[in-house]
């Protein structure tokens, strides 16, 4: 019961925070499929508004350790889990849980088929938007994410609570 609880929970918080991130699509320009990136950056009323390489991997980085510090809590505190195995294996369970209604609800269903994730610009390239491919493949990216968010979170729950 506690995994259906956290994962309607966790897989709502997510939904949240993507939805807040759709209403400036702009700064989530490299979660979209690559021939969509390049578009936007030619384009020139997105030019001075892109976001950096730079910016992406530090955003990424910092998700990273909220995500580390944010599930050894849970983990720990709410689950009760003192073992690196038993905190890494129920963290890798709740992260594939909320990656696959990511890949599947969030990416599948609705941002491919919302006009308000398409860009002024590369409303001719349905095809793009509607890769599907690109989301799956992603999904796999966040699985070995998983492994390695998942393995610092049962070191945090085995060694540092």
């Amino acid at each position: 019961m506690i995994v259906l609880t956290e994962s309607v929970i966790l897989c709502g918080l997510f939904t949240l925070m993507v939805f807040i991130m759709s209403r400036k699509p702009i700064n989530t320009l490299y979660n979209y499929p690559p021939r969509i990136q390049e578009r936007v950056k030619s384009l020139d009323e997105y030019k001075d508004i892109v976001p950096t390489k730079k910016n992406k991997i530090a955003v990424k980085l910092i998700a990273c350790i909220l995500f580390v510090v944010i599930l050894s809590l849970i983990l720990r505190f709410i689950n009760g889990y003192t073992t690196f195995l038993a905190a890494f294996g129920f963290g890798f369970l709740l992260w594939t849980i909320v990656n696959l209604w990511d890949v599947i609800v969030l990416d599948i269903i609705w941002f491919c088929h919302d006009p308000r994730f398409v860009f002024k610009g590369t409303e001719d390239m349905v095809k793009d938007y509607h890769d599907y491919w690109f989301h799956i493949k992603g999904f796999f990216i966040g699985e070995v994410l998983a492994l390695v968010i998942c393995a610092l979170a049962g070191l945090v729950v085995h060694f540092v609570f």
